[in-house]
């Protein structure tokens, strides 16, 4: 239901949930079960493997190779359709089997913590799973808990919790029981209500279950999801459009031979007969096995990078992203916050080594004593747990601890009385403590608030606080989140409160930073070099958002920078006034959730393909909207079930990486492409020469078929394991738009393809009318041919613009070892007399097969020519 939940007393919230603070009986949660359902989101449903089976059917070319086998029954060349089946059939295996495969590593990641819950149940205390949580339970939270629902708190202590996957926003927010009495507060105005998917970062708390599963507010936007549209992959699209070509190619030949045909005056029968023979040998039936093995391949090697692909054809569409919006914490920096300078108000300043919460590193400066006495207080002042096997906490407090271990000192026995936790609008953190019979107070927080509590400087004769404003300053501008210390002895009270505070010593200020991945810096500028625009969306100051981008040199400008309050002033203009605004931005700061969607929507309506990266619940509408959703392996299942890939270990460099395979994947398809439909072409224009020059048939249908097998079997699924050209990070991203078939593969296309089939042509027309050899054995030199000048035309194809000399063999032994094997076993088996019955061929003896070889080098030269002229 739609109650505020946190304008109930808590009386009145028993009364209406009918509950107690004894909780649930055994039978009262069953009949709620029953009632409500159990307390989990409904995950997508999983595709059937027949309804997997049937995506991979409807795919266009596989649809045409359908009609290709009909077609060979239809003419009784069963041997074609048992051959065009069996690829067919493989191809939609190997698919199946890849999606299945990625959708069980999905399901391993949700399922890598359990989540366990301690509620009443019968007046006892137990552990139950989160999913049978139900409306009205009684629940016991403390630190380090995921709240598994959304919950009214009754009573709490020092409760402090992290909304981040919510709200976007990285600071704890304190919550407690009392019952507030405003209409229509937002989720971080409820500080008496906690919510599913949120965390627990210090402190205790009992409370009573008001929502579970899609009536919380992840199930709310969980529900929302479902009618965001999903966009195609850029290899849909282009496949598609492929095919519609191929097909229509396939028709115009068919049409214009028959033409020649009739002509001539073939027969009806004999017309349709060879028509079909032709463009079912002419059909690259191999193409879909090909592109998905391409794909798996790529998948595969994406996955060594801790990049998983959901599905396959995620694999390309992460290489043709044209922007890359990307969170800051955790992805381009290590989300570990990390003290690295300590400003006393004398300006004596010491600098801190290392980074991260591992401990290692050290403070440098002379004279340590003052330096100590700072990381103690940070220590006293502290709720976080941090060791090698919990790390539990407010990121600043396992910084301080960290510093604590790194400046190398103790501290003397002391005995906490009392504690002001830190919240957003105090803007502090206070522990009273005793210590040698005497009593303290130390506090933590921003500047201007720790000030407003003392009357001495350390280090300073007078109160002069313009000094230390301005190395406040200072250190903002370059980056550091600036935290202040004070001290001071005060008077025993029974209760300690704000009030209380007073008198303290300023100690100085301590900077921080959530350091940079530095190999973000490298991947960031492989991005620029390669024509992404990488854009930095977090929730910081601007002013830390530009020192971050800067050092990622993402930046030069402070200009590239935007604040949330800029993108809602801009989004009320219009999309026009919006879009152009968006353009000129590289860094957004202080941005919610709907901004970030909006800002997506804008980058979209631009004509960019837009990855997004995301880790909260919050992230899931923008992963969505997204061109393709890159989820965090840390991130929440919603998250994750919303994107298209998971990056396992949240490093944007990993992200670059699946960017390379993504084009690795491309590029080979388009070789693959590149070598089928040439030598298709090339067969096509062989044969239509030799009906118009009243030549014989040049091969029969067994002849076709043999020739398939050792000229696109093993070639095409080698081009798959190519590896990645030198310049592949160079190109800019081609536009999903563009079609497969586009100028430039047309242009190769058509070149090595005309000039193979004149070869070709001119050799048997040599043989048939300047020789007068018998057909019987002419057709036997011109398979040898034919197998000899495509399986070098496949070195042409292992690159589009780079000499295949300059690429070594040992990049990919499987191709060099199949198109020897190919070419081996063609002329052993042209060679043989057992098999020359059933290829109605004659042995040809070894001078001519040299000769052969030396004519078939010629495509080589043809093809490096046209490459060296494209590259200059």
């Amino acid at each position: 239901d739609n109650k505020e939940y946190y304008k109930i007393t808590v009386d009145d919230l028993y009364a209406d949930l009918k509950t107690s603070e004894k909780g649930l009986t055994t039978e009262e949660v069953q009949k709620r079960i029953v009632k409500y359902g159990l307390n989990e989101l409904p995950k997508k449903k999983k595709d059937s493997i027949f309804k997997i089976i049937f995506s991979e059917i409807a795919d266009p070319i596989i649809l045409l190779l359908i009609v290709s086998i009909i077609a060979s029954v239809i003419i009784h060349e069963i041997t074609d359709a048992i051959a065009i089946t069996f690829i067919i059939s493989l191809d939609i295996i190997m698919g199946t089997y890849q999606e299945i495969k990625a959708n069980k590593t999905i399901e391993a990641l949700e399922n890598l913590v359990k989540e366990r819950v301690k509620v009443l149940r019968d007046g006892k205390e137990v552990l139950i799973d989160s999913t049978d949580i139900t409306i009205g339970d009684f629940v016991f939270l403390e630190s380090g808990d995921r709240i598994a629902a959304d919950i009214r708190i009754i009573e709490s202590h020092n409760f402090m919790v992290d909304e981040s996957i919510l709200t976007g926003e990285s600071i704890q927010v304190e919550k407690n029981g009392h019952t507030l009495t405003k209409d229509n507060l937002s989720i971080h105005e409820q500080t008496n209500m906690l919510f599913a998917g949120t965390s627990v970062l210090s402190g205790r708390a009992k409370g009573i279950v008001t929502g579970i599963g899609l009536n919380t507010e992840i199930g709310k936007i969980a529900t929302s999801l479902n009618e965001t549209k999903e966009e195609k992959s850029p290899l849909s699209i282009r496949v598609e459009k492929f095919s519609k070509q191929i097909s229509m190619l396939i028709i115009i030949i068919a049409i214009i031979i028959s033409i020649i045909l009739k002509i001539k005056g073939y027969s009806l029968d004999e017309i349709i007969l060879s028509v079909i023979a032709l463009a079912v040998s002419a059909m690259p039936e191999g193409l879909p096995l090909a592109m998905t093995m391409a794909l798996t391949i790529g998948s595969n090697r994406m996955a060594k990078e801790k990049v998983v692909a959901k599905k396959l054809n995620a694999v390309e569409s992460l290489g043709s992203c044209t922007v890359i919006a990307s969170d800051k914490t955790g992805t381009l920096t290590v989300n570990e916050q990390t003290a690295k300078k300590i400003v006393l108000p004398d300006n004596t300043t010491y600098e801190i080594t290392g980074s991260g919460y591992n401990g290692k590193g050290e403070v440098i400066g002379k004279n340590l004593k003052y330096a100590q006495e700072i990381a103690r207080l940070g220590f006293i002042n502290n709720e976080a747990t941090l060791n090698p096997d919990e790390q539990i906490g407010d990121s600043i407090d396992m910084a301080f601890l960290t510093l604590f271990q790194k400046i190398k000192t103790d501290i003397s026995e002391y005995e906490i009385i009392s504690k002001i936790p830190y919240e957003s609008a105090n803007k502090y953190s206070a522990v009273f403590y005793k210590y040698n019979n005497e009593y303290y107070c130390t506090i933590k927080g921003s500047y201007e608030k720790v000030i407003s509590f003392c009357k001495h400087i350390n280090l300073q004769k007078k109160f002069d606080t313009k000094n230390i404003a301005n190395q406040n300053d200072n250190m903002a501008k370059e980056g550091y989140r600036c935290i202040a210390l004070a001290v001071g002895k005060i008077p025993f009270k029974e209760e300690f409160k704000e009030e209380n505070i007073s008198n303290l010593t300023f100690m100085g200020i301590v900077g921080f930073i959530d350091p940079i991945r530095e190999e973000a810096v490298d991947a960031i500028d492989k991005c620029i070099n390669a024509g992404i625009k990488v854009l930095m969306i977090t929730g910081d100051h601007p002013l830390t958002a530009y020192k971050i981008a800067s050092d990622l040199k993402l930046v030069n400008t402070i200009e590239s920078v935007t604040t949330g309050n800029e993108v809602d002033e801009y989004y009320a203009k219009g999309n026009e006034k919006f879009d152009a605004f968006i353009k000129n931005k590289k860094v957004f700061a202080r941005v919610t959730p709907l901004q970030k969607l909006q800002i997506i929507e804008s980058l979209k309506r631009q004509g960019e393909y837009v990855a997004v990266t995301g880790d909260g619940v919050n992230d899931a509408p923008a992963l969505k909207s997204a061109n393709i959703g890159i989820a965090m392996g840390s991130g929440t299942d919603i998250a994750k079930e919303s994107a298209n890939m998971i990056v396992l270990d949240d490093n944007f460099s990993s992200i670059v990486k699946g960017v390379v395979e993504g084009r690795v994947a491309y590029a080979n398809i388009r070789k693959i492409t590149y070598f089928l439909i040439s030598c298709g072409l090339a067969e096509v224009l062989f044969f239509i020469l030799s009906i118009i020059f009243n030549l014989p048939m040049p091969l029969i249908a067994i002849q076709l078929l043999w020739l398939n097998i050792v000229t696109d079997g093993i070639q095409d699924f080698a081009l798959s394991f190519e590896q990645p050209e030198s310049n592949i990070l160079k190109d800019k991203p081609r536009n999903p738009k563009d079609n497969l078939f586009d100028k430039e593969l047309f242009s190769e296309i058509a070149i090595s393809g005309i000039s193979i089939g004149l070869i070709v042509f001119i050799f048997w027309f040599f043989l048939i009318r300047g020789l007068n050899v018998d057909t019987f054995v002419a057709r036997g030199y011109i398979m040898a041919l034919m197998i000899l000048i495509q399986n070098i035309h496949a070195f042409n194809c292992r690159s589009e613009r780079k000499s295949s000399l300059s690429i070594p063999l040992s990049n990919n032994r499987i191709f060099l070892y199949g198109v020897l094997g190919s070419m081996i076993l063609g002329v052993t088996v042209l060679e043989s007399s057992f098999f020359n019955k059933y290829l109605k061929t004659s042995p040809i003896p070894l001078p001519d097969l040299i000769c052969l070889l030396v004519i078939s080098l010629s495509i080589s030269i043809i093809m490096e020519t046209y490459k060296k002229m494209k590259r200059t």
